[in-house]
């Protein structure tokens, strides 16, 4: 003879039904609604783009590849490359300020709407006032950070100044404020 499996307790008992409220389900239904719609917060994680795949950049000193064509009209920049191999995420390249320095040219306050700035002094000399940090004189081996949209400005430079300069993103706007 087969023996029988004992059922649970929960297992052999019906099903309880529950009563139908009808009018009341559905407000509920309708204010659960309405309440997401008026912006509540959703717990659900915000789905984050993947970036494009990210590139080798190489580039070697040329003369010819230092251009007048960049943000400062006395300067002369050499791209890196980056901004293309990062499609965007940054940029970088080496500035080559024009000597003689002529401060009503040179010395104006203004602000970058970025993420990140780094510039390294790779020859001469800059002396430079960033907001809250005053005048400072940076040589050739120094190096700052510049806060997003910290005010500053170049106060002079030496005529053989060149600086590597890193922002994030490649693409950003300069704010020039009134002095």
């Amino acid at each position: 003879m087969a023996k029988q499996k004992a059922t649970s307790r929960p297992a052999a008992q019906p099903a309880v039904k529950k009563k139908w409220s009808g009018h009341k389900t559905a407000a509920k239904s309708r204010a659960r609604k309405a309440l997401k719609s008026k912006g509540r917060v959703s717990k659900a994680k915000p789905v984050k783009k993947a970036r494009p795949k990210q590139r080798i950049a190489i580039s070697h000193h040329r003369e010819e590849d230092f251009k007048a064509d960049g943000l400062r009209t006395y300067a002369k920049y050499r791209d890196l490359g980056i901004a293309d191999a990062t499609h965007g995420l940054a940029q970088a390249h080496v500035i080559r300020l024009q000597g003689p320095c002529n401060p009503a040219e040179v010395s104006k306050l203004h602000f970058h709407d970025v993420e990140f700035q780094m510039v390294y002094v790779l020859k001469g000399w800059v002396k430079t006032y960033m907001e809250g940090q005053g005048e400072t004189l940076m040589k050739e081996g120094s190096a700052w950070t510049q806060p997003p949209r910290i005010k500053h400005l170049i106060m002079d430079y030496s005529d053989d100044v060149e600086l590597l300069e890193v922002i994030l993103p490649a693409e950003f706007k300069t704010v020039e404020l009134a002095s």
